[in-house]
């Protein structure tokens, strides 16, 4: 129920929380689910699912949904680690496991295969991340700005320097991941590199995120295989 699991026969050294941000993407939605439950088992956490969908027609806003799911998170439980995941990927090792480093930020999703299983540049941060509470604190979270765009994990591994962090990422071997996407053929030939970001993110970082999050909290309702938060 909500998507909560704990190990029925033994105490639990990791609780976890999943956040997924979401927006009409149900078939994405149910692979994940379908896949992401027994992976999970499988490495005896204490975890719950959060899917925190947002809510009209404007412009698509991850990194915020992020945040007001870490907000949303943190009352339920003591989470040791926040794993923020993209709906369209897919684990694809058992021994990529779902927690957090204990010094800093870890980078999971580190070989995905639409990029042919390597890092697309240096800096990247995207589709599955964990990190504890207190990094997430520390770093302020998110940013609250990023309408529409796909340079938001720039912003974010930029907030992990400034904080005096430094990203940590799971083995490529261990950290290999299935992107689903109705459109792969394409998406395979389409050469990749970082955006340009068009934020000041050392002038804002600190003023933009966790302290500054305003939303609207429509509805929290127990699914038989998430806890949906819905926010406008």
């Amino acid at each position: 129920s909500g998507g909560h699991y704990r190990p029925p026969h033994c105490f639990p050294r990791y609780k976890s929380a999943i956040l997924v941000a979401y927006r009409n993407q149900e078939k994405y939605l149910h692979h994940l689910l379908y896949y992401i439950h027994p992976f999970l088992q499988r490495q005896q956490l204490s975890y719950t699912i959060y899917l925190i969908q947002q809510v009209g027609s404007g412009s698509f806003n991850r990194a915020k949904l992020l945040n007001v799911g870490v907000r949303e998170a943190m009352k339920d439980e003591e989470w040791d680690c926040l794993v923020l995941h993209d709906v369209d990927l897919v684990p694809e090792n058992d021994y990529n496991l779902y927690i957090c480093d204990e010094y800093y930020p870890k980078h999971i999703a580190s070989a995905m295969d639409k990029f042919q299983y390597t890092l697309p540049y240096k800096s990247f941060f995207g589709g599955v991340s964990a990190l504890t509470p207190d990094h997430y604190m520390k770093m302020n979270g998110f940013p609250n700005t990023y309408w529409g765009d796909d340079d938001e994990n720039d912003d974010i591994a930029a907030r992990i320097h400034l904080a005096g962090m430094k990203i940590v990422r799971t083995s490529p071997n261990l950290g290999r991941y299935r992107v689903m996407n109705d459109n792969e053929e394409t998406e395979m030939q389409e050469p990749w590199r970082r955006p340009t970001s068009r934020h000041n993110t050392r002038k804002t970082w600190k003023a933009d995120g966790m302290n500054s999050l305003q939303f609207r909290l429509l509805s929290r309702t127990k699914h038989p295989l998430y806890t949906k938060i819905t926010v406008d």
